[in-house]
């Protein structure tokens, strides 16, 4: 007779393949043992011997349409499994476009779980105090600047102009947008449940919550305990362990975080555009490792740039890791955009990027980084991965990860999907010192 798997507790749904790894790595800080999969499993009839399950989605710059339907696809799954409360997860920078995605996936969350005890109402905090995204009276700031004033403004796909987070929201949604300021989350639960209530009498049914502390997102996160919904981004995810006794981040943690050992060569994918993945890039290159630019507009040109990369690599590869990189200045993106527009351009380069990925894996690459959230999804597909083992936290938001593809002969691939605007400035380098360790 096959053992029991206990239902899991909490079921996540993420709007990009980092994001997703980004939270998974907060839930195993406290000691939840979790299981990310790329999409919803195959065999949607087995069940994850799991505390909490991340089902990572690529639905943040597609047509609202479609990220919904992908999102309650995956609501649905994750219903079957049985899980007590569903988190809907989008980037710390709140990054969409006026007319979506994350109003119309929450309107239509929100919906499908309204028949739920407290199923009619929800927050949204994208707050990340740890990567320095906070919110203050509604506001939305990158360290000690807003949103509005941040790199986000210039973001090739979702420029972020307006760091009024009620009034983002309000755009997308068909539902009435309230605010929890911070001196009501700074009470305590007890606080910002009262305040819910005030909110839910007024016609609210989706709450911005202000913080700008763990200590803030710990009671957001007990504030609620009893809501079938929560949206956020990945910061959230250290309130709501607690909610079931999770909250030992020493040794529970060791526990959820254990990866098989590391072998074999190492290297990076890099896609990102972002102020951070450029600076990260650059100390790589000033540390004098080999590395190797991708020109969209050669792809474009016809050129064969993934041989070209893959024969470069072939050369340095066993000198240590090497750097392949499409990450430019946002003056460069922009030209390149205005030369074969915004959608083709990221095609290539994700197309590009992803072969280049493949070919690295089948030449024995088993250490692997990939910088950008839509060069992390091409990424994860072209290699095939379903699911996803999560280990320890190279620095906050990026865990290392434990994979399995066709393009691997059996052997296990460590990947670590980097948000583009996450990590140090050595991230690069340190990340690979760390697996050693």
């Amino acid at each position: 007779m096959s053992a029991m798997v206990a239902k899991p507790l909490l079921g996540c749904i993420a709007d990009d393949f980092t994001g997703a790894t980004d939270l998974a790595n907060n839930l195993v800080r406290s000691g939840m043992r979790t299981v990310q999969t790329i999409g919803i499993p195959e065999d949607e009839s087995a069940a994850i011997d799991a505390d909490a399950i991340v089902v990572a989605l690529k639905s943040r710059t597609i047509a609202p349409a479609d990220a919904v339907a992908q999102s309650l696809d995956a609501l649905r799954w994750l219903r079957a499994q049985g899980v007590q409360q569903v988190y809907f997860k989008y980037c710390s920078t709140f990054d969409s476009t006026p007319e979506g995605n994350i109003g119309p996936v929450t309107d239509a969350l929100l919906d499908a779980l309204s028949d739920l005890p407290n199923g009619e109402f929800t927050i949204a905090c994208p707050a990340f105090p740890e990567n320095q995204r906070t919110i203050f009276n509604g506001h939305l700031f990158v360290g000690e600047q807003l949103l509005s004033d941040s790199g986000m403004r210039n973001h090739p796909l979702t420029p972020m102009t307006d760091a009024n987070l009620v009034r983002v929201l309000q755009l997308q949604t068909k539902h009435k947008v309230g605010l929890v300021t911070y001196d009501v989350v700074a009470q305590g639960a007890r606080a910002i449940r009262e305040r819910f209530a005030a909110l839910k009498a007024e016609g609210v049914r989706i709450a911005v919550v202000d913080a700008v502390s763990n200590e803030d997102l710990i009671q957001i996160g007990a504030a609620v305990q009893d809501m079938p919904l929560v949206t956020a981004g990945s910061g959230l995810a250290i309130g709501l362990p607690q909610n079931w006794q999770f909250n030992e981040p020493g040794a529970a943690a060791a526990r959820a975080d254990r990866l098989p050992p590391a072998a074999g060569l190492r290297a990076i994918v890099s896609g990102s555009c972002s102020q951070a993945t450029n600076v990260q890039v650059l100390h790589f290159m000033r540390s004098g490792r080999a590395s190797f630019a991708v020109d969209p507009l050669a792809i474009a040109a016809g050129d064969d740039v993934v041989g070209e990369a893959l024969a470069w690599a072939g050369e340095h590869v066993l000198d240590g890791p090497v750097l392949v990189y499409a990450t430019a200045e946002w003056a460069s993106v922009k030209d390149v955009q205005a030369q074969l527009g915004v959608a083709r351009a990221g095609e290539l380069v994700e197309e590009a990027l992803s072969s280049i990925a493949l070919g690295l894996v089948e030449r024995g690459v088993r250490q692997l980084v990939v910088a950008g959230g839509e060069t992390s999804g091409a990424v994860v597909r072209e290699l095939n991965v379903r699911q996803m083992g999560i280990g320890p936290q190279i620095d906050p938001g990026v865990p290392w990860t434990a994979v399995h593809s066709p393009a691997c002969a059996g052997e296990t691939l460590h990947m670590a999907l980097k948000s583009g605007n996450f990590g140090t400035t050595d991230f690069f380098t340190k990340a690979f010192d760390q697996l050693a360790a």
